[in-house]
């Protein structure tokens, strides 16, 4: 599996960690209740089909990315810099 990384082009997946659904950038806010912090911890989304996920490109650009791909035939429909996450949608 290969993914477009923005600024290095495409590139094996070997070269990215995975670091999960895009809802783990929604990080609860400082002082918040311990079930919200075990949850946002501990559970972690698993669907099958479209999805949005993290992931950093460490053995490249060090960019964060939020990569667009399908679970189900684990096809890569994009890539983009996890900063523009507003723009990109």
């Amino acid at each position: 599996m290969h993914i477009p990384c923005p600024l290095c082009g495409e590139r094996d997946i070997r070269e990215f960690t995975y670091k999960g659904h895009e809802t783990y950038l929604a990080r609860p806010a400082a002082g918040s209740a311990q079930p919200l912090w075990d949850d946002y911890l501990h559970n972690r989304e698993n669907p099958a089909g479209r999805t949005r996920d993290l992931w950093f490109h460490g053995q490249g650009c060090g960019a964060w990315l939020l990569v667009t791909r399908d679970t189900v035939t684990h096809q890569v429909l994009g890539a983009h810099l996890s900063r523009e996450a507003d723009d990109a949608g």
